[in-house]
C-alpha cells in the first residue's frame, strides 16, 4: 500500500459493532483494533442505538438475528435518523440467503457479510465502505 492510500489513519475511524454473541463482538474488536480503529461493541439494536451518538462511528456491522431489537429494525432505525442516516450499515448473520440480502438492503444496508468472518472479510469491508464514505465528503 502506497502512502497516498494510507492517508486516512485508521486511528481516526471509529468501527461500532453490534452483535448478541459475545464470540462475534470480541473477534471483530480484536481484528479492527489491530488493525487501528478504535471500536465501539454493542450488545443489540437498542444498546447500539444508545451508544451511535456518543461515538459517531464511521461504520456499523450490525448482527441480523437479535434480541429485544433485530438488525433489520436497528439498521431501518439508524437510516431513519437525519445524523446518521449516511453512516454504512453492514449486516451480518450466519445465514446467507437471498432473502436475508434483500431484506437488508431494503432498510439501507451497504452490504452483508456471512458469519463466520475471515480479518481479510472484515477490513476489506470497513476499507471499502469508509473511503466511500470519505470519497462522498
Amino acid at each position: 500500500m502506497t502512502t497516498s492510500q494510507q492517508a486516512s489513519d485508521p486511528g481516526d475511524l471509529t468501527v461500532m459493532v453490534v452483535d448478541d454473541s459475545n464470540t462475534i463482538r470480541r473477534s471483530a474488536e480484536i481484528f479492527l483494533t489491530g488493525a487501528g480503529y478504535r471500536v465501539v461493541l454493542a450488545e443489540d439494536g437498542f444498546d447500539a442505538l444508545a451508544k451511535i451518538n456518543d461515538h459517531h462511528p464511521a461504520l456499523v456491522f450490525c448482527d441480523i438475528l437479535m434480541p429485544r431489537l433485530d438488525g433489520y429494525q436497528t439498521c431501518a432505525l439508524i437510516k431513519k435518523s437525519a445524523r446518521f442516516h449516511a453512516t454504512p450499515v453492514v449486516m451480518l448473520s450466519s445465514k446467507d440467503g437471498l432473502f436475508d440480502r434483500a431484506r437488508g438492503a431494503m432498510v439501507g444496508s451497504s452490504a452483508y457479510l456471512t458469519k463466520p468472518f475471515s480479518k481479510d472479510t472484515l477490513l476489506a469491508a470497513v476499507r471499502e465502505h469508509t473511503a466511500a464514505r470519505a470519497a462522498r465528503a
